[in-house]
């Protein structure tokens, strides 16, 4: 179990630090309808997924943190579906990483729930 909360917290830190980073990506998923920058909500974002990793790294912050992953991956579910709208006439590569993020978005929230519990994913629940 403690690889798995370790796996989850080393892809939120990587996604994290890739906002800082690299912020242009994440700056053009943000739905236009947040108000201030764009840039201001992909280092808050990026933040919040530095933060979230390091509490499912924790054992003692681990639950906690695998609810904070759970919804994260939730909240952020939106940019996903603006990235999907905007690359609906993309090339075929681009529009399969957008079309693809949706779904996946599932078996994170999966993932971060089991975490949060204790659990490896694929174990009964």
């Amino acid at each position: 179990m403690i690889k798995q909360a370790l796996g989850l917290a080393a892809l939120l830190g990587a996604s994290g630090a890739l906002h800082f980073a690299r912020p242009r990506p994440y700056d053009s998923i943000v739905p236009r309808s947040l108000p201030g920058s764009r840039r201001a909500w992909t280092y808050a974002s990026g933040a919040v997924e530095l933060a979230v990793a390091l509490a499912v790294a924790h054992p003692r912050t681990r639950r906690l943190g695998g609810l904070a992953a759970a919804a994260l991956f939730v909240g952020v579910f939106p940019a996903n579906v603006k990235m999907a709208v905007d690359w609906r006439h993309a090339p075929p590569a681009r529009r399969a990483i957008a079309y693809g993020r949706l779904p996946l978005q599932i078996p994170l929230v999966l993932w971060a729930r089991k975490v949060s519990r204790g659990q490896a994913p694929g174990s009964d629940a």
